[in-house]
């Protein structure tokens, strides 16, 4: 990923964009990160699996719309997918598919890359009937691609919180910092929280967090909050072999521990 040209990026929408924008969806997370293979898919799907165990009915939005791959990691096979209501096939609700975790989803098309061009009005209803089906739901995780083309920033922004996920890697921090600095221009009141992945304990997931926030305080005079910390754990990997939740696989994993940890403060 090339970091000048991100850092060099316009922080604003346009002002027909600001002025169509609808209230926050306050029980709407926006999962992101500045770029790939941070996680960020295993921590939605492991989020709102932690949520429907509390017994919230919870909603899991594929919103990767260039390389979705949410149903791939669940092995769910849905009948309907994002690319069906895009194309006028079927209305939103009837995309819903059943995950046995015990929570909803909305599978994306996975390599479909027409769906990465849809129009920036048309990606204004895809999120207008989003926020609408979420007021059936206690909690709506949107998992975003990486990056921050058009449809993942007009999706963070409208969220009632935005977590970026990263890990202690240089070029994640310096990713996850020029999507921070992004998104804060473009809405400087949205709730945005750190979730550090693949930590090699608490207390240096905790220092990787703190790096972050001291170039968001120093450059960006934002503080945001730390969701969490999840330490590495070589089952994660094997739970995503397995096309299930490490919290179904391996419920006494230090991974599963921490997920359970960031869900009771959401």
């Amino acid at each position: 990923m090339n970091i000048s040209r991100i850092l060099s990026l316009p922080t604003k929408l346009s002002m027909a964009t600001k002025s169509t924008l609808p209230v926050k969806g306050h029980n709407m997370i926006a999962v992101a990160s500045g770029k790939g293979g941070v996680g960020k898919t295993w921590a939605s799907i492991s989020m709102a699996h932690a949520l429907a165990k509390k017994g919230e009915k919870v909603l899991l939005f594929d919103g990767d719309l260039g390389l979705a791959n949410v149903d791939i990691q669940l092995g769910l096979v849905a009948q309907y997918d994002l690319g069906s209501v895009i194309t006028g096939k079927v209305p939103m609700t009837q995309a819903i598919s059943k995950s046995e975790l015990g929570f909803d989803v909305i599978a994306g098309r996975s390599g479909s890359g027409s769906l990465s061009n849809i129009p920036l009005s048309r990606l204004q209803l895809i999120f207008d009937d989003l926020q609408l089906l979420a007021s059936q739901y206690d909690h709506v995780i949107i998992d975003l691609g990486a990056g921050v083309e058009k449809a993942v920033r007009l999706f963070a922004q409208k969220s009632g919180t935005l977590m970026v996920v990263c890990t202690d890697e240089p070029t994640s921090l310096t990713d996850a910092y020029a999507f921070i600095k992004i998104i804060s221009a473009e809405n400087p009141q949205i709730d945005i929280q750190v979730l550090v992945n693949s930590a090699g304990s608490i207390k240096e997931g905790e220092k990787t967090y703190n790096t972050l926030l001291k170039a968001c305080q120093g450059f960006l005079k934002i503080t945001p909050k730390l969701a969490g910390v999840i330490r590495r754990d070589m089952r994660v990997r094997d739970a995503i072999r397995a096309q299930t939740s490490i919290l179904e696989a391996y419920p006494n994993a230090d991974a599963s521990k921490d997920i359970l940890t960031i869900a009771e403060q959401i």
